[in-house]
């Protein structure tokens, strides 16, 4: 059996242009691209912080060092420049391979520029504070 898990995330990015004209696709910067593991044309879902729109739509590159995270085609009706956004890809792994696949995570700054990056297995690890339900007890 396969598992869907995250490959891939570039943790709240901001938007900086939304081209409704042009074809549908999400420009990355270059350097967000290979930092994250994501791949010219593969498919992302992105997250808007701001308004809370979820949608997939697929990455294309853009100029190394711009900053640039540009929605385009109908994405860009789904944000607006300036807001934060997460964007994700997924990968199919085997059940024997589960514990191998770690996604790579890549945390920008108000710029768009790489400021920490980490490969991190997914939930709760040692030493993670414990966050519980509201009204939750331990």
């Amino acid at each position: 059996m396969f598992r869907t898990l995250l490959k891939s995330k570039i943790h709240r990015a901001i938007v900086t242009h939304c081209e409704l004209h042009y074809e549908g696709s999400c420009g990355i910067d270059e350097d967000l691209l290979e930092a994250s593991n994501i791949r010219p044309n593969e498919q992302v879902h992105i997250w808007n912080v701001n308004n809370g729109e979820r949608f997939i739509t697929y990455a294309i590159r853009s100029p190394r060092g711009s900053g640039i995270i540009s929605l385009n085609g109908s994405a860009a009706r789904r944000a607006s420049v300036g807001d934060l956004v997460i964007i994700a890809a997924f990968g199919m792994v085997h059940e024997d391979k589960l514990d191998e696949a770690v996604p790579q995570l890549v945390f920008p700054d108000a710029a768009n520029r790489i400021v920490e990056t980490r490969s991190e297995p997914a939930g709760p690890q040692a030493g993670d504070p414990v966050i519980l339900p509201l009204g939750a007890e331990l």
